[in-house]
């Protein structure tokens, strides 16, 4: 039943915000959707009754009455899309057929496809301790907004958000900051996987992202 849900509030942002990208309208759900139950306790999977994890709820519970006004978005354009299928290795060939352009050369790649601005984080460690990737946020509320960042992750892993505030002095001003995520000595966390979020927030908006961290070795 989510498809149906989420295809119709997605329609509701779009009659509400007929100029948002469907990147925008999807940054809008996910950063605003609520990961506690009506008594403030965490989610639980009602397969087994256990505490939920964004590997089954992923971001939350749709929102719809904050998704019309998340404050800021987390928007893609096509060919960021294209740049981020190019970064994954597939051949020229596929990736002409995916996105249906002939003249698709790849000459753009990400040089890690978690650098696609997307609204929420996948962190794996491998041979390497130190993952960082770069967002950019549209601000799509009021003029002279400010946000600042609160960070929440395993003990295993510093989270270090650069710059931590964000001002924002106009309606449709982008910014951007990076996070740097760096595997403390000592961790043995192999095939574990932990969570986390970023949250920017001001008295008004709290723009969530959720974080998955796993450990693996080559």
């Amino acid at each position: 039943m989510s498809c149906p849900h989420i295809s119709g509030v997605a329609a509701l942002l779009k009659a509400a915000h007929p100029t948002w990208s469907p990147s925008a309208i999807k940054s809008a759900l996910m950063t605003t959707a609520y990961v506690s139950d009506n008594t403030n306790s965490p989610l639980q999977d009602a397969a087994g009754g256990a505490l939920s994890n964004p590997w089954a709820h992923g971001s939350g519970h749709v929102d719809p009455q904050k998704a019309l006004s998340p404050g800021l978005v987390y928007d893609i354009s096509a060919d960021e899309y294209v740049a981020f299928l190019c970064s994954l290795d597939y051949t020229i060939e596929h990736v002409q057929a995916i996105v249906k352009r002939p003249n698709i050369t790849c000459s753009r790649k990400f040089n890690n496809p978690g650098n696609l601005n997307y609204p929420s984080f996948s962190v794996v460690f491998t041979n390497n301790r130190v993952v960082r990737y770069t967002r950019e946020l549209t601000n799509v509320g009021a003029a002279g907004s400010i946000y600042e960042v609160a960070v929440t992750g395993p003990q295993a892993v510093q989270v270090t958000v650069k710059p931590s505030k964000l001002v924002f002095k106009n309606v449709g001003d982008k910014l951007r900051y990076t996070v740097t995520f760096v595997a403390r000595k000592g961790a043995s966390l192999t095939g574990r996987s932990e969570f986390g979020a970023i949250v920017w927030r001001n008295a008004q908006h709290q723009v969530r992202s959720p974080v998955a961290f796993s450990w693996t070795q080559l």
